[in-house]
């Protein structure tokens, strides 16, 4: 008996073959499983790139503080304002969405095994707390739980200002789960967007 079995339609990606056509970019809001971060001292050059180069859309911004591209769904970036670029790779982070009883005995866990591996969490404008983890690899990673979602907080409201309308009480409380790491991407996966051939994910959140 396998532990392992066909789920093919969780994936947006279309089935193989020459005939195969991407799907659209997906615009539904839900709270992100993972999604990188990339750190940018030049956000116009940097939206311009990602969007006319590699094909993402801007999906939404808050301005000063993030702009959040997207291709298929899974495909999430967050692009956030910063003048410590590194000059070399690597500079994106992977996040990681958990919850908030998860964040402490993490940070305890990576120190007790490397003892500067793990930074001291930190609250983001959000409404997440993040804790970044350098492995042994150097990879960067940031593990972001949702914090308790204030409807008349400032990140509701700035939320509210771009479309994105918080949480209601007929609504999970995920918070930002990462926009998960960021983004009042706490909805339901949408109602618009086409996730492709193989996978209409309606659960990104």
């Amino acid at each position: 008996m396998s532990d392992y079995y066909d789920a093919f339609e969780l994936s947006p990606v279309p089935a193989r073959g020459p005939d195969a056509v991407a799907p659209e970019p997906f615009r539904g809001i839900y709270a992100m499983p993972t999604f990188v971060t990339v750190p940018t001292s030049d956000m116009a050059a940097s939206v311009e790139f990602w969007t006319r180069g590699l094909g993402f859309i801007e999906l939404f911004g808050i301005p000063g503080g993030v702009i959040h591209l997207r291709r298929w769904a899974f495909q999430d970036v967050l692009l956030v304002p910063s003048d410590r670029v590194p000059e070399q790779p690597p500079a994106a982070g992977i996040s990681f969405a958990c919850v908030l009883s998860q964040i402490d005995p993490l940070v305890e866990a990576c120190r007790a095994l490397r003892p500067s591996s793990a930074a001291d969490p930190r609250d983001t404008p959000w409404s997440t707390r993040d804790v970044e983890v350098i492995t042994p690899e150097n990879v960067r990673l940031v593990f972001t739980a949702a914090r308790e979602w204030d409807p008349d907080g400032e990140e509701a409201k700035n939320l509210a200002a771009v479309g994105l309308v918080p949480p209601g009480p007929d609504r999970r409380d995920s918070g930002d789960s990462g926009d998960s790491g960021d983004s009042g991407d706490s909805g339901d996966s949408g109602d618009s967007g086409d996730s492709g051939d193989s996978g209409d994910n309606e659960e990104h959140a």
